[in-house]
């Protein structure tokens, strides 16, 4: 056999029996400091922490340092860091930690002698196998206990396998010249044991939804795309990266759809991180890409403890909050002179805004304006306005102030779908904005050369607003009756006893004129008379918004009359009612 695999392979035993004995008498709980019914994630939690304890930045007693580097860098191997990892190896496999609970000794402590707490005249020696060595009991018992360092059907308790203990000893390869005969702190051969720059010290953990982020990905896929972001800046050379890498996954799993999770190794993209004043110190940093400090998007580092539910409750701060929280009473969203972003806006019973509508408020901050609003229940007066018979919903109003239900009883299985499907739920409202201006804008024009607007949502502040004395409203239920109306009243408003309040000016005209749609404006009649003129198929309503009072005319409709009808109520010769409510158009 190769000399030098010979010493291989006598360093590698003498690793395994240093590692066993440091194990007797071990309890994991105590170790760890954990209840036996701590749950995986207190144990998984208590692990993070005593592998951080050692940390400089954290620990600022005397010889903090020289400790930490001797935990993470292995220059000698710390019992101590390999005590955090055996009671970790127990404690996090389910098997494994219900045969210590069933079988340890009465101290506590795992017989990984292979014996039982009587057994004093039996011993341990290690054989090895396809599938991982073992350490076997020979005599004074009966049980032995698996020390596998993977292959096929092995596992990796300390996080590394023997390609990774090989490649660690041989610097990637036998003739590198930096094996096990080179300088044992060089980070070859022992001295680079857990710290080199592929094998980070800790245990390994699957970290594929952290991505790697260039600043190519950050331009193309994170700036001012309205998503959060979780950051991790460092450069490889630092410790127990993989930990916090870790921490990362396991937040962005819990958030997948809202968030997500990269790193910048800022050894490759010095300018970048630079740039943003992100460039890590003596140990990885971490930063949220928040929009909560700007529209545009920024970086705002998290100096909490290095714990996921600190970290979690740090990023549900920072996801979007593009959404304006509103009360739903006499609730109308307004549209000024050229808004054409369609409005939507969620019901729903939670007392703050849903993380899903907030991640939807980032993602279409520039496609929509978003409202939300907590109610009881269905049979709340104004769910039932906004004609909504289930919740959570979603209700839309396009720039024309058409109102429509974009949704009611959602139900969605999880975030990620949440956001596909609302997504292509908002996408679809969008284009049908873009049609719906289209028309009015074509509206508009005709109805400014007749100069009789008809009322909507977005106008009605300006006709009918409590800047104006009078707003003359002309309800029809036919398009016949429409094309009369609007016919007489752009005669009428011509003339200097009623001359006509203009749409966006701040004259101080006597009267504004508009036309209301009966069949679709129920509601907003209801609030002047409880029969809502149902029985009528046209109707002049005179409405002093700064009073709260109406009256109306119903008879023959021609010039002469309605100039008879707006003289008396500018001159006070007729009676005016007080509205039922405030009149909203929906």
């Amino acid at each position: 056999m190769n000399i030098r695999l010979k010493l291989v392979l006598i360093t590698l035993v003498s690793l395994i029996i240093f590692v066993a004995e440091a194990k007797k008498g071990l309890d994991p709980y105590k170790v760890l400091g954990v209840d036996r019914n701590a749950s995986q994630r207190d144990i998984k939690k208590a692990f993070h922490k005593l592998s951080l304890q050692y940390h400089p930045d954290k620990n600022k007693n005397k010889g903090a340092q020289t400790k930490f580097e001797e935990i993470n860098n292995a220059q000698g191997i710390s019992v101590h860091y390999v005590c955090f990892g055996a009671a970790y190896e127990i404690l996090s496999d389910e098997e494994k930690r219900k045969n210590y609970d069933l079988y340890g000794d009465e101290r506590g402590g795992p017989s990984f002698n292979g014996g039982s707490a009587g057994d004093h005249g039996g011993y341990s020696h290690f054989t090895s196998g396809g599938s991982g060595g073992q350490w076997q009991n020979m005599g004074g018992g009966s049980r032995s206990y698996s020390f596998s360092f993977g292959g096929p059907g092995g596992g990796k308790p300390f996080g590394f396998d023997f390609n990774d203990i090989f490649s660690n000893f041989f610097g990637g390869g036998m003739d590198s010249g930096s094996g096990f005969g080179g300088d044992m702190g060089s980070g070859s051969g022992f001295g680079g044991f857990g710290s080199s720059a592929g094998s980070q010290s800790g245990f390994k953990r699957s970290t594929k939804s952290v991505r790697a982020v260039s600043s190519h990905v950050f331009e193309n896929e994170i700036n001012g795309k309205g998503i959060t972001w979780l950051l991790l800046s460092y450069i490889p050379s630092m410790m127990s990266v993989q930990q916090y890498e870790s921490i990362l996954e396991e937040i962005n799993n819990s958030l997948t759809g809202a968030l997500k999770a990269g790193k910048i190794n800022c050894e490759n993209e010095p300018s970048f991180c630079k740039k943003h004043g992100i460039s890590p110190r003596r140990e990885p940093r971490l930063f949220v890409y928040s929009y909560i400090t700007s529209e545009s998007g920024s970086f705002v580092e998290y100096n909490d403890d290095w714990n996921v539910k600190s970290l979690k409750s740090f990023c549900q701060e920072h996801l979007p909050r593009f959404s304006r929280r509103v009360s739903l009473d006499n609730f109308q969203p307004s549209f000024g002179a050229g808004e054409k972003l369609p409005r939507v806006m969620l019901l729903s019973t939670k007392k703050d805004t849903p993380v899903i509508w907030r991640t939807l408020s980032g993602l279409y901050r520039k496609q929509f304006v978003f409202y939300d609003a907590q109610v009881l229940d269905v049979s709340d007066p104004e769910v039932r306005r906004l004609g909504v018979n289930a919740l959570p919903a979603i209700v839309g109003w396009l720039s024309n102030g058409e109102k429509e239900i974009l949704k009611a009883g959602i139900s969605v299985r999880d975030l990620v779908s949440a956001v596909q499907e609302l997504g292509v739920l908002l996408s679809s409202f969008e284009k049908k904005n873009k049609i719906a201006s289209s028309r009015t804008k074509k509206s508009e024009s005709e109805s400014s050369n007749k100069q009789v607007p008809l009322l909507t949502a977005s106008n009605f502040r300006a006709i009918c607003g409590e800047g104006n004395p009078v707003c003359l409203i002309g309800g029809f239920r036919s398009s016949k009756m429409r094309d009369k109306l609007e016919s007489i009243l752009s005669m009428v408003s011509q003339k200097s006893l009623s001359r006509r309040r203009s749409l966006y000016s701040d004259s101080k005209d006597s009267i504004s004129y508009t036309l209301v749609d009966a069949a679709k404006q129920q509601p907003f009649l209801d609030a002047f008379d409880k029969s809502g003129f149902r029985s009528s198929d046209s109707f002049l309503l005179a409405y002093k918004p700064r009073k709260g009072k109406y009256t109306t005319y119903i008879g023959k409709l021609n010039v002469e009359e309605v100039e008879k009808f707006i003289g008396s109520v500018l001159s006070g010769d007729v009676q005016f009612s007080k509205t039922r409510k405030k009149p909203v158009i929906v």
